[in-house]
């Protein structure tokens, strides 16, 4: 199987005609006016716990490096896979992939991209030393990744080779027809080695951070904003219109909302639950939402006393009544969920169970008669930990609710930042935590390795090794319909051991000022690079 995109001649002759399908930034429809001033400010729901793409795990972190940095491939604001440093690309057999890179690829103090940069920045990825909670999961698609995370083997060793300045050849562990779209996330990008070595972990800081991205860091003041300047090296700068960009670490839904109608904020991260319809209504032409690959759920910290016992953790998934939650709780257009695999992922089948059909008076009568076996009684507390916001409130008293009135139990409501929230289920030192992922690409493979043996996004200490074994085989195959087999039967496997409690499928309702151009309602990935976006003459 092979990928090709147009030669890099062919690139330079047609990019005005190319720009809508391909690398080119904002793409301006035909009579819209710019403002004079091309500044946009967008909250980001929490403050990033880093801006080092190696170590970057959390969504606010990965938005603002998806800004500074630019990857071999990048997904556009239309969630579609498009030219980043790499012009071109093939796959020349099952293991091997070659990107050419643009020779006109900057960073931000006027060095040139080379292959180099990305070798480099892919072998610290996955340099046990570096810490990366991503390293497993990218690690793992390239050659002898695995093996050099677990110290069996050298950085040096990772299959990845600078064939020339502009020409970066990859190879992987297994056949992986979805490479491009992995390559997107900047975790696998390009590093500034003098950069990084130099400033050591202050390296990301104002001042010294070396991007290659549109974007350059101009100021951050923690828990307040970061601010974005243009950059004035990237390659592409003359299709990006926003001179500037401020990030807000705003947790508070209705807060965020506030700022929005107070004209402090130009594109809200996400509405408070219940309050879709009425803002909607009064917000009709501002109001975006679209199903995105993403699922909300609860991590069980499986290694914990409370949790050990899979009928405690499949009594806490069986009463908790998805419906409700969906329809009346948040009721922002959210599909409920049983499974770790949601619905429009390639690779596996979405999974369920028996009892979710069962009236929820029969689920009840079960759950109670498993705890008892289980030794759990009424009366136990759980400490659930979750970052500060509205939504997970409000989500979390929904099934502390579920989980009183119907088994006896109490739970404790913890609430922190994120980043605490974070290093908390890093640490696996929790017993129950709200959890939720965004696919890094459209393959079951980035929802797996939420409950993969060994996976370092896998909060809640679970292992099967029966259903990794079969993970393993189907990664293997070059036979789509086996692999796809093989995934689901894994999946199912893992699920029947209750290691989470799967709840919906995100939605992302956000407003949007009517004066932002560029977003789009269809982006599965919810992923919006500002090179795309446009501030419209108002």
């Amino acid at each position: 199987m092979k990928h090709f995109l147009k030669p890099s001649s062919f690139l330079s002759f047609a990019t005005l005609l190319l720009c809508s399908s391909l690398a080119c930034a904002a793409v301006i429809p035909a009579g819209v006016q710019l403002h004079s001033k091309q500044e946009l400010v967008r909250n980001n729901g929490a403050e990033p716990e880093t801006l080092d793409p190696s170590l970057a795990s959390g969504v606010p972190a990965n938005n603002v490096i998806r800004e500074m940095f630019e990857g071999l491939t990048a997904a556009d604001n239309n969630g579609k896979i498009v030219p980043g440093v790499a012009e071109s690309w093939k796959q020349t057999d099952p293991l091997t992939w070659v990107f050419n890179l643009r020779k006109n690829a900057k960073w931000s103090n006027g060095d040139a991209v080379t292959a180099e940069d990305f070798v480099y920045g892919m072998r610290r990825l996955v340099t046990p030393a570096t810490g990366s909670k991503y390293a497993p999961t990218y690690g793992a698609f390239i050659l002898n990744g695995k093996d050099i995370i677990a110290g069996k083997k050298q950085p040096t060793e990772l299959g990845v080779k600078a064939v020339n300045a502009n020409t970066i050849e990859i190879k992987t562990q297994f056949p992986v027809s979805f490479l491009p779209e992995v390559l997107s996330n900047n975790q696998l990008g390009a590093l500034h080695k003098a950069t990084v070595e130099k400033f050591g972990k202050e390296w990301t800081k104002p001042g010294n951070i070396v991007g290659n991205g549109a974007f350059l860091l101009k100021d951050w003041a923690v828990n307040s904003k970061i601010v974005l300047a243009k950059s004035p090296t990237y390659w592409d700068k003359q299709n990006v219109q926003l001179e500037q960009v401020t990030y807000l670490a705003v947790e508070s839904g209705a807060s965020d909302v506030k700022l929005w109608e107070s004209g402090e904020n130009d594109w809200v991260n996400e509405i408070p639950p219940g309050s879709y319809e009425k803002l909607k209504a009064q917000y009709p032409k501002e109001m975006h939402n679209s199903s995105i690959l993403g699922l909300r759920y609860y991590s069980l910290n499986v290694n914990h006393p409370l949790f050990k016992d899979v009928r405690v953790r499949k009594a806490l998934n069986m009463v908790i009544d998805r419906d409700i939650l969906a329809q009346r709780v948040t009721a922002d257009g959210q599909v409920t969920a049983y499974s770790v695999i949601v619905k429009g992922v390639n690779g596996a089948d979405t999974t369920t169970y028996d009892w979710a059909s069962w009236p929820m008076d029969k689920r009840v009568t079960e759950a109670k008669k498993l705890l008892a076996e289980a030794g759990m009684a009424p009366g136990t507390k759980i400490k659930f930990a979750y970052n500060t916001s509205d939504y997970h409130k409000r989500m979390a008293i929904f099934a502390a609710s579920e989980w009183k009135s119907k088994l006896g139990l109490e739970l404790e409501l913890e609430a922190m930042e994120f980043k605490v929230l974070i290093k908390k289920r890093d640490d696996r030192d929790y017993e129950m935590a709200r959890n939720g992922w965004l696919a890094d690409y459209n393959d079951a493979t980035t929802f797996l390795t939420l409950v993969e043996c060994d996976s370092d996004q896998n909060a809640q200490g679970y292992c099967n090794r029966k259903a990794q074994a079969l993970i393993d085989e189907g990664n293997k195959t070059q036979d789509a319909a086996k692999r796809k087999s093989l995934l689901t039967q894994a999946t199912q496997m893992i699920m029947d051991e209750y290691p989470i409690v799967p709840l919906l499928q995100y939605t992302r309702p956000r407003l949007v000022k009517a004066y932002v151009g560029g977003p789009s309602d269809t982006n599965s990935l919810d992923r919006y690079r500002s090179k795309d976006l446009y501030i419209i003459k108002r």
